[in-house]
């Protein structure tokens, strides 16, 4: 099948779905996972079965039409809230976010959150699809804390610049080891690759969203020099920035 008739292929097979919140029901059966659907109001749209129980809920359509603020302590759905307009401002998914959240023992706990726009045809952003994985162990090790949490989102704010290990432990209130071991335990890669990621991640939303130069790309985010970025995002994607951006523009 060419490019273009897999497209269409998908594109009908999808709208012949008759429950386009299927994908609801597929993650009833993980406790340890909290999935949801909002509209740009913060209303929610559709939760899982892990978000009935830990809100003391007695089935899903409680949850329907309210907000975080209705389920949740205000102090999480400041958060959530906030992270949610800036995902409608920019249209950009939030990836990786780490974030305190509500166990079935109604305590707090923290989560690793991934948040992504929903858009129709048009390409106007309807709403966001909301999966958040618990990170129990971790926690109960004291792996996560406030100032980790920080750590990371300071990270995502400030790729652009020049980081160093030395920095971001002090900020984390932790030696370099010590963050390093919390790092991998959560996110699986070192800190020094982690930040590598968060460049690389918006790198590619550059290439993909934007007509900025190569070069202006790699200063935008962090990158010493054009080089520098293209042989970091060769090793991570496998393919040069050009042919990244030519292959997501069809």
């Amino acid at each position: 099948m060419s490019p273009e008739s897999i497209k269409q292929w998908r594109s009908q097979f999808m709208q012949a779905v008759a429950e386009p919140l299927y994908i609801e029901s597929m993650f009833d059966a993980m406790p340890d996972i909290v999935f949801s659907i909002k509209d740009t109001e913060g209303r929610y749209v559709a939760i899982s079965e892990a978000c009935v129980e830990r809100c003391g809920l007695n089935h899903k359509q409680q949850a329907l039409g309210k907000t975080a603020y209705d389920l949740f302590p205000s102090h999480m759905a400041d958060r959530y809230t906030e992270q949610d307009k800036q995902l409608f401002s920019s249209g950009q998914p939030l990836l990786d976010s780490l974030d305190l959240t509500m166990f079935n023992n109604k305590q707090d706990g923290w989560c690793l959150t991934n948040k992504y726009p929903l858009r129709n045809h048009a390409g106007d952003v309807l709403g966001l699809a909301c999966i958040s994985k618990d990170l129990i162990e971790p926690s109960k090790d004291g792996f996560v804390d406030e100032n980790l949490a920080q750590t990371i989102d300071y990270v995502r704010a400030h790729y652009s610049e020049s980081l160093t290990l030395d920095e971001l432990a002090a900020k984390a209130g932790l030696s370099v080891a010590q963050l390093d071991r919390r790092i991998k335990r959560i996110f699986h890669i070192t800190t020094g690759q982690f930040i590598i990621k968060t460049r690389i991640d918006a790198a590619a939303r550059l290439l993909r969203d934007s007509a900025k130069t190569v070069a202006d790309i790699a200063m935008d985010c962090g990158f010493c020099d054009q080089s520098a970025l293209t042989r970091q995002f060769r090793q991570v994607t496998g393919l040069s920035p050009r042919s990244y951006r030519s292959i997501v523009h069809g």
